[in-house]
């Protein structure tokens, strides 16, 4: 995945955060669609690449937001290196391995950013179980959408050219 495309993928994963945030209830949102896009970008790329990313995205969703900026950084560069190299080791090219990575990326993530918050006496988490679990199946269903979109995008492309050969 080239420079271009990482970028683009973490510019649109924060517009629809930040767009979508707002309808949703308490104005979270049951998807971090960040978090969605580290992990595709270091299941494409590797633990450097996922770790890059999840600095950028991370530090640029803390910036938008209203918390401490770097804890989210933080949290979504680990992420995104973790996943990196899990995807380097593993093959996590069908559907449920790419589940499971999904939903293990937000459980660490959610246990990184409210354990920092917690450990710095920050803010408190009264029983958050029930949105983590929820946010991590909607993140897991977003990624694996995401990802056979993606994936499709070439050969959509390559048979529209050989399809426009054809014809001439």
């Amino acid at each position: 995945m080239k420079t271009a495309g990482v970028l683009v993928a973490i510019a649109l994963a924060l517009a629809l955060q930040t767009t979508l945030a707002r309808f949703m209830v308490g104005g979270s949102a049951a998807v971090d669609f960040v978090l969605v896009a580290v992990v595709a970008v270091a299941l494409s790329t590797g633990p450097m690449g996922g770790m890059l990313a999840g600095t950028l995205a991370g530090l640029i969703q803390d910036a938008l937001g209203t918390g401490v900026i770097g804890i989210g950084g933080l949290a979504k560069s680990v992420v995104g290196f973790l996943a990196g190299a899990i995807g380097q080791q593993f093959i996590v090219t069908a559907v449920l391995p790419r589940l499971v990575m999904f939903v293990a990326a937000t459980l660490v993530h959610a246990a990184l950013f409210m354990g920092l918050y917690v450990a710095l006496d920050l803010r408190e988490f009264p029983s958050p179980w029930k949105a983590i679990v929820s946010q991590a199946l909607g993140n897991a269903l977003v990624g694996i959408v995401a990802f056979t979109i993606i994936e499709s995008v070439p050969g959509i492309v390559e048979r529209r050219r050989a399809g426009g050969r054809s014809r001439r």
